[in-house]
């Protein structure tokens, strides 16, 4: 067992330690288990929040998408600035809503405003379908991360199950008290990591920023600029779109809301959250600088840059802490995505189907689906993965179609009716399912527009019809409700 390993697995054994220990004098109710008894202070909510955006997506994505195609990452420092500047006005008014309705779930706040459990249903299914591929990133990402930080001793798919029963473990005991215990030593180290890494990379291999840059646009001209066609400006909007509008729609996400003691505490969270933009920027600088010092990752292997690159400069020691710190970006998130998926299928689903449970009776349910949950998703893992970035597109665009119904239900006289917000949602889902399902392209099937147009992400249009099915269907139908109401009144 070489050094590095040895840090690994510290790192590992301590973040089950701690997981486990979250637990301790608290009494696990549903609420406590699953939103922390709504008592997160600014602190918390801000580490919880930090822990679950900046995952092995950040490590290992973002970095990975540098190397491999250059300006096009740019975007994802434009949908975190549109996420936070939305979240100042949005999550209070979320927070606010659900404590005085004592929601549990994220799909509790669509059947609630829409006075409909069956969207609550719709709106489940949905968030599993995004919340399975962002687990999906998550194993996937814990894998590549132990593997090539101990130097092949652990293979990608022992990692993967080593990870997923510590989740296990600690989620089923601590719930959200667990995933936000250990958020508070992970974004301490991730910070520190990427600074050293995004500051000294540059410096050791390049002289400085300038130079790096200099010698990357000599070897590969263009690189550093949006390409004419396929990941071109049209692709880089829309895409900023669908993932900014996106992001709070996360359930984990949006759950982690619930937690707050107070709207003050989200407005003070979205006001020191886009400092973590500095850390997305000081990432993009180790893809950068990976360019040319590990020149030959193809494909999906690009999002070893980062691991590639630390291996190259530094001893094994240090490599272990970078594979530690790693580790732990997997497991937040991730024990995080088990927490929500299982709370809102034991609420939205089987509460639905029997409402006479109590919230013992549902914990329980949600407690015994989290392995469930967690071995399916791993199972998905085996059958093969694609690249993170593009599984993390797909997972946004998926419950971005959530968007328009929620965002409408904010108004103080709202107009979008439970019909409405089903027909949005399903077209949006529909339409994207069967362009990403074929494989389908804009540019494929209309091969004389102009990149302008092709090149838009699909996700985008299907956001845009959803939006219109959910007007037309909710004026059709809030029509047809006003003359009933009428009728009876006469």
């Amino acid at each position: 067992m070489n050094s590095a390993l040895l840090i690994i697995t510290f790192f590992l054994l301590f973040a089950l330690f701690v997981g486990i220990r979250a637990k301790k004098g608290k009494k696990m109710s549903l609420e406590q288990w699953t939103v922390g008894g709504r008592g997160f202070g600014t602190l918390f909510v801000f580490l919880l929040m930090a822990g679950e955006n900046y995952t092995t997506f950040t490590f290992l994505g973002a970095s990975g998408y540098t190397y491999g195609k250059g300006a096009p990452a740019f975007y994802i420092l434009g949908y975190g600035c549109l996420a936070f500047i939305m979240s100042y006005w949005m999550l209070p008014a979320v927070w606010k809503y659900a404590k005085a309705h004592k929601l549990l779930s994220f799909p509790d706040f669509f059947s609630s405003k829409y006075k409909s459990p069956a969207l609550g249903i719709v709106v489940s299914i949905v968030a599993v379908l995004g919340l399975n591929s962002l687990l999906m990133i998550q194993l996937k990402g814990l894998g590549i991360i132990v593997s090539e930080t101990s130097y092949g001793l652990i293979s990608p798919s022992m990692a993967m199950w080593i990870g997923v029963l510590t989740m296990i473990v600690y989620v089923t005991i601590s719930g959200i008290h667990g995933s936000a215990s250990i958020a508070a030593f992970k974004d301490v180290i991730i910070l520190g990591i990427a600074l050293f890494l995004g500051i000294y990379l540059p410096l050791h291999y390049y002289g400085g920023f300038d130079s790096m840059f200099q010698a990357i646009d000599a070897a590969k001209p263009e690189f550093l600029t949006l390409p004419s066609k396929g990941q071109s400006i049209s692709w880089y909007l829309s895409t900023i779109l669908v993932v900014g509008l996106g992001y709070w729609m996360y359930p984990h996400s949006f759950q982690a809301t619930y937690s707050a003691k107070s709207a003050k505490s989200l407005r003070k969270n979205a006001i020191i959250m886009p400092l973590y933009q500095i850390l997305i920027v000081l990432i993009f600088f180790v893809g950068f600088a990976a360019i040319l010092q590990v020149p030959d990752l193809e494909g999906t292997d690009a999002d070893l840059a980062l691991l590639r690159v630390v291996k190259e400069t530094f001893n094994p020691w240090f490599v272990g802490i970078v594979g530690g710190t790693g580790l732990l970006t997997a497991l937040v998130p991730g024990s995080m995505i088990l927490l929500n998926a299982s709370t809102l299928f034991a609420k939205n689903i089987y509460q639905v189907a029997a409402p006479t449970a109590t919230d013992a009776r549902v914990m329980f349910v949600a407690r015994a689906l989290v392995p469930i949950f967690a071995l399916l998703s791993l199972y998905f893992v085996f059958q093969g993965g694609n690249f993170i970035v593009e599984l993390s597109i797909f997972a946004s665009s998926i419950l971005t179609q959530l968007f328009p119904a929620f965002i409408f239900s904010l108004m103080k006289k709202p107009f979008v009716t439970k019909q409405g917000a089903f027909g949005g949602i399903i077209a949006g889902t529909i339409f994207l399912a069967y362009f990403t399902i074929t494989k389908t392209q804009l540019v494929t099937l209309f091969p004389d527009w102009p990149s302008l147009i092709t090149d838009i992400n699909i996700g985008f249009i299907a956001l845009i019809l959803n939006a219109l099915v959910l007007v037309v269907v909710s004026f059709i139908t809030h029509k047809e409700a006003t003359m009933v109401d009428s009728q009876l009144s006469n």
